[in-house]
């Protein structure tokens, strides 16, 4: 895969997010659920201030900035890999998953000062549900991308271990 193609990639991706999050703010209320698939997946419109899992959420405005300046430096150093890797392969694919998914939260950030969750899986066990944190297509995404990257590196080391020795 050329380079241009993993930008494009992220792109779509963050468009998709966007796009995605845009519905659910205009179509629900903050605090909807509706169910999907009945004890397993529902739509909720949810807002996370924090990061993974609502981590640092009810913290206050500099932790924010602070926040919001981590996740920037991530996405530049991000891209600088997408750059250095060339575009070609698993491992490209991942990071333009990973820029895409963290550049579409970072929109979020700057225009709302927090993210729009909006996919809920859950399971119904012991009397009670058991929650994934609400999410969104930018979560996925990163999720996904890391996952192709480790992949990669895996695939990689497997590969070296294989490969004859010079003598």
């Amino acid at each position: 895969m050329r380079l241009h193609r993993a930008f494009w990639i992220a792109a779509a991706l963050v468009l998709a997010d966007q796009l995605t999050k845009a519905w659910i703010v205009a179509t629900y209320p903050l605090g909807t659920e509706l169910e999907i698939v009945p004890g397993f997946f529902r739509l909720v419109h949810a807002r996370n201030r924090g990061i993974a899992f609502g981590i640092l959420g009810a913290s206050g405005p500099t932790v924010q900035l602070a926040l919001l300046v981590v996740v920037a430096g991530i996405v530049a150093f991000v891209a600088w890999q997408l750059g250095h890797a060339g575009g070609d392969g698993l491992a490209s694919v991942g990071l333009a998953f990973v820029l895409g998914g963290a550049i579409g939260n970072i929109i979020d950030r700057l225009l709302r000062g927090e993210v729009v969750d909006f996919l809920d899986f859950y399971v119904v066990a012991g009397g009670g549900e058991r929650h994934w944190p609400a999410f969104n297509l930018a979560d996925s995404a990163i999720t996904v991308g890391a996952c192709c990257v480790i992949l990669a590196e895996i695939m990689s080391q497997f590969r070296e271990k294989r490969a004859p020795s010079p003598d």
